[in-house]
């Protein structure tokens, strides 16, 4: 297997070869999905003991009662002082970024009122409970912790409760740290499918909440996607993405470590470059030989890049753009001079990183922007995590009794056409004689 692919835009074949690349099968596992039904089902049924005995099974953890899973604030806050102070200066400075960028999306209540006095607007307004996953054990992401969290609360939610799975009780502290700077409201040491349960239909300990946010593993994806309709859920997201466009004049190590930095996710993770000059094309490739096996994680970016990732010479950076539109990337940095002259070309994308210093990992961390983000092609209808994700709004009507006349006639009219002759009545019944 080539340590990575190389495609040329030219090519007879190259609208084949890159679909092929591109492929990836969300097939859902039969033995995931069923495994997920039945924790959901006992869940629903059972409750707390249910929980407790899958706590029990898979986490390795005995407790006398789901209360007593639940993580004390005093922990979140001994966890945080905990920290040593460059880390802990690096979470808040994250943090702080995440929520001044979030406050920005905070829609508000409008209105206006027609001739008539008939007054129409939209009133906004926060989710009443959100539950927040997070994966633990070896695991550990306080940057889920901060992207999912501080949205949810500059909407307004009321009470944020976290779920993480704790193996052989062993609490992450810098996930416990990132909660406290978060305004997380509870924490409780449990996970997977059964933590999904819970947070969707209640347990006798645990209130139902409104949405599910958070990564987690298949297990969990596959209860998130059946608990949806009951309560809302984030995504399922697919394997993360980067695509690349350069004009050649980066430092190729600097993209060779940036297409690293998705393809070390997992296995399923793909990286692309696109670029106009073959010559800066070979440079990338002899930097990702060069620069891989330092990598301590790089047998998974080798089977990344060896299975998805490409390198592709296109014709110029109009066609670059045209093909990243059709990918419709998670991550797309454009690694060019004047990058908003190409910017203005994308219409597809979760996150554009524009200039040879916008790294994508700035964008994981602590640029501001949510790192959560549309996958597999959805960047086509669908956008980042954010504050409009937790905010609901409820449209406003209020005709006035001038109003009632014209609309009046003008619903009986349609009502009658659709033969609903009560609606056609219900509108009448407001018209003056």
């Amino acid at each position: 297997m080539s340590l990575i692919h190389r495609l040329d835009s030219r090519s007879e074949d190259f609208s084949r070869q890159l679909r092929t690349l591109l492929a990836f099968d969300a097939s859902q596992d039969e033995a995931i999905e069923q495994a997920a039904a039945d924790i959901l089902r006992n869940i629903r049924a059972r409750g707390d003991e249910a929980l407790l005995e899958y706590t029990q099974r898979f986490d390795r953890v005995q407790a006398a009662s789901v209360s007593a899973l639940e993580i004390p604030r005093s922990e979140w806050l001994a966890a945080l002082d905990g920290l040593p102070q460059a880390q802990r200066k690096a979470l808040e400075a994250a943090a702080a970024r995440v929520r001044a960028y979030h406050e920005r999306q905070r829609a508000s209540d409008w209105n206006y009122t027609e001739a008539d006095g008939t007054v129409l607007g939209q009133k906004v307004t926060p989710l009443d409970r959100v539950g927040l996953y997070v994966p633990g054990g070896k695991a550990a992401y306080p940057s889920s912790v901060l992207m999912n969290a501080i949205p949810a609360k500059v909407a307004g939610v009321p009470e944020v409760v976290m779920v993480t799975p704790t193996p052989d009780g062993a609490r992450n502290p810098i996930v416990l740290a990132a909660a406290a700077i978060s305004g997380v409201d509870r924490v409780f040491a449990i996970g997977g499918a059964q933590a999904v349960g819970a947070l969707a239909y209640g347990t006798a300990t645990i209130a139902p909440v409104d949405k599910i946010v958070g990564p987690g593993n298949a297990y969990v994806a596959a209860a998130k996607r059946r608990v949806f309709g009951t309560v809302g859920i984030d995504m399922v997201a697919g394997p993360s993405e980067i695509l690349i466009i350069c004009d050649g004049t980066t430092p190729a190590d600097w993209i060779a470590i940036d297409l690293f930095s998705q393809a070390e996710h997992d296995e399923l993770a793909q990286a692309i470059l696109l670029c106009p000059d073959a010559a800066y094309l070979d440079e990338v490739q002899a930097a990702i030989a060069r620069l891989l096996p330092a990598m301590p994680r790089a047998d998974i970016i080798r089977t990344s890049l060896g299975n998805r990732g490409v390198l592709i010479q296109v014709r110029d950076l109009e066609e670059a753009c045209a093909i990243a539109n059709d990918i419709a990337p998670e991550h797309l940095e454009i690694s060019t001079e004047q990058p908003e002259r190409w910017a203005e070309r994308i219409r597809h994308a979760g996150a554009i990183f524009l200039g040879r210093y916008s790294s994508e990992a700035l964008g994981d961390y602590c640029a501001g922007p949510n790192h959560v983000l549309p996958t597999a092609r959805t960047a086509r209808f669908s956008s980042p995590l954010g504050v409009y994700d937790f905010q609901k709004r409820s449209s406003m009507i209020h005709i006035s009794r001038e109003g009632a006349q014209t609309l009046g006639r003008i619903a009986a009219e349609l009502a009658y056409g659709e033969g609903l002759q009560a609606h056609a009545a219900s509108a009448e019944r407001r018209l003056s004689p």
